[in-house]
């Protein structure tokens, strides 16, 4: 018999008992539909999880660090004595070593430093840090009353609210105000001989262009919390005085040079941060990232994953059961009919066939529909969810997620689901002895 006298067979076959057949398309559907809902939902959460770390900036960066400050303990935790080789300086020069790294976009200081702020008489004690251009995409500046920084080098800052209020009762007035800022200045000794650095007090006038709620970064401060932002290109041409410089000074006093405490590689993408992570260690520098926790925050969504697929599989596993009896009960009323096709020449592949097409038509057409309902039910779980979220007063979020992946994997296990279903019916239609078929009423 030809595959298509078989598919029409099939599709009259299905057509004579519609209803029952209906009804266990649509068992399969629900199965289906209850697969990829849960799927969906266990994909958008983790899809919104890593976007929203993504945006905080974190997982694409390496924090660098020199170990000056750590060799004196590890050598006494591991009884080491003697002399050993100085630890080299976390400068400039390396600064721009660590920038030319394959997959390196920028390499920035982290400069926080104790300030006084002055609005309108009124003066607060506040720390201010600086800010790469790339933090504009720091999720902390998503509410931003006003602005980002105009340029890297624009004479402007980005108070946090707190600060905002204490400067001023009405803080959102603050927005294109001016403030007066305080700071130390390194000034470097040349004459007579003398090395080093002296420190002076300077004052410079800021444009607040935003107030902010959160800190960026926030967990991974030098100094602190920080409660006024200012660009990084702006910050290190103040040349203020930074905690290394002592450090530095004190380790080399024959050189004035600018040294860091930390220094933050923001990198292309975050599967170049072991890569990156292994250059610098080369050079002799400490790294730390959050590569060890976005492992094991993908670990835990696997296993997410696997258990939702499970309780998702078991209403399709209880429609496999009404597949099994929708052709258990055409192979008692079509014994007759699979006698006379018997009788003409069909063999016993012939009728396994035929009822495994049977069987494919019910999975693809149920997985199709199943789908479909699925992606209803996940768009009014985002409906719903955004309007909790906008009551909340928070941003909408998407928490489900159907990729393309997972529509063509629902209906080809389904497929796979009926066919399954579909061998003890078959097997036990090709075994009918034709003649006994024939008598049968």
């Amino acid at each position: 018999m030809k595959a298509p006298d078989i598919v029409d067979l099939a599709r009259r076959n299905l057509r004579e008992s519609l209803f029952r057949n209906s009804l266990t398309t649509a068992g399969i559907a629900v199965g289906v539909a209850s697969l990829v809902a849960t799927l969906s939902l266990g994909i958008g959460l983790q899809a919104m999880t890593s976007k929203r770390l993504m945006r905080s900036g974190l997982f694409d960066t390496v924090f660098i660090s020199s170990d000056r400050e750590f060799r004196p303990l590890a050598r006494r935790t591991r009884g080491e004595t003697g002399p050993t080789s100085p630890a080299r300086p976390l400068d400039e020069a390396a600064r721009l070593e660590i920038s030319r790294v394959p997959g390196v976009l920028e390499v920035f200081p982290q400069i926080r430093f104790p300030t006084e702020v002055n609005y309108a008489g009124h003066t607060e004690l506040a720390v201010m840090a600086g800010l790469p251009s790339s933090a504009a995409q720091n999720e902390a500046f998503e509410d931003i009353q006003g602005r980002f920084f105009s340029s890297p080098q624009a004479e402007e800052t980005i108070v946090l609210a707190d600060l905002a209020k204490r400067l001023s009762p009405q803080s959102a007035a603050l927005v294109g105000q001016e403030i007066v800022m305080g700071y130390a200045e390194r000034q470097p000794l040349g004459n007579g001989g003398a090395t080093g650095f002296s420190v002076l007090r300077r004052e410079c006038r800021l444009r607040v262009v935003g107030i902010t709620e959160r800190e960026p970064y926030s967990g991974f401060s030098a100094m602190g919390r920080a409660s006024v932002y200012v660009p990084i290109s702006l910050a290190e041409s103040l040349n203020l005085v930074q905690p290394g410089d002592l450090r530095g000074f004190a380790a080399a006093p024959d050189t004035g040079g600018q040294s860091y405490t930390t220094l933050t590689a923001r990198l292309a993408s975050p599967v170049q941060v072991e890569r990156v992570e292994q250059a610098v260690q080369k050079m002799g520098f400490g790294t730390f990232s959050l590569l060890d926790a976005s492992r094991n925050l993908r670990r835990v969504f696997a296993v997410l994953d696997i258990f939702l697929g499970i309780f998702g599989s078991l209403a399709l596993a209880v429609a496999s059961l009404g597949i099994v009896n929708t052709l258990v009960m055409a192979i008692l009323e079509r014994r007759r009919e699979i006698g006379i096709m018997k009788a003409v020449g069909a063999s016993d592949g012939d009728i396994k066939r035929l009822f495994f097409a049977e069987a494919g038509v019910m999975g693809l057409i149920g997985g199709a529909l199943g789908v479909a309902v699925g992606w209803i039910i996940g768009r009014a779980i985002n409906f719903a969810t955004g309007i909790y979220m906008q009551r909340q007063q928070l941003p909408k979020e998407d928490v489900w997620l159907v990729p393309w992946w997972l529509v063509a994997g629902a209906i080809a296990f389904a497929v796979l689901v009926t066919l399954v279903s579909g061998l003890y019916p078959a097997a036990r239609a090709a075994k009918l002895d034709p003649v006994q078929a024939l008598r049968y009423e």
